[in-house]
């Protein structure tokens, strides 16, 4: 059961980051004025456009989303699990706890799906640091060390 709840966390984290890094990296102007996209914009009210901010911004969640690609393809590691449930968990909490008194600047609907978005992501992080059961392996051969 581990092992699907850390693949489909995993799953959830690499796409989210894929998705903002790459739109935020490659289509800033864009990304700004239109995050998180379908008729919502959720950024210009938080405070000016800012290029470098958002390129910033898009290569952090490149990283991350190269990171849990990796802790999915050696899923069997527990120290690289850590490190990404480590490294996300401590984002994704503090992005949290920065947009949770902002949520006022939003209508309902908005207020509500950034704060369960990022509620998501945060939970999908530190439940990748549950322990894998033993019986699980990862994608390429068995190894204790990343190449």
């Amino acid at each position: 059961m581990n092992a699907l709840l850390h693949r489909s966390c995993l799953t959830v984290l690499t796409l989210t980051g894929l998705f903002v890094g790459g739109w935020a990296y490659f289509a800033p102007w864009h990304w700004y004025n239109t995050f998180p996209g379908m008729g919502f914009r959720w950024l210009p009210v938080l405070g000016p456009y800012n290029e470098h901010f958002v390129k910033d911004v898009g290569a952090m969640n490149l990283a991350m989303a190269a990171l849990s690609i990796m802790a999915f393809l050696y899923l069997g590691n527990r120290a690289l699990m850590h490190a990404t449930a480590l490294t996300l968990s401590v984002f994704n909490l503090l992005h949290l706890i920065y947009h949770v008194p902002m949520l006022h600047m939003y209508g309902p609907l908005d207020a509500t799906l950034n704060a369960v978005s990022l509620t998501v992501v945060l939970l999908c992080s530190l439940a990748i640091a549950l322990p894998v059961r033993a019986s699980v392996h990862d994608c390429r051969p068995p190894s204790d060390q990343i190449p």
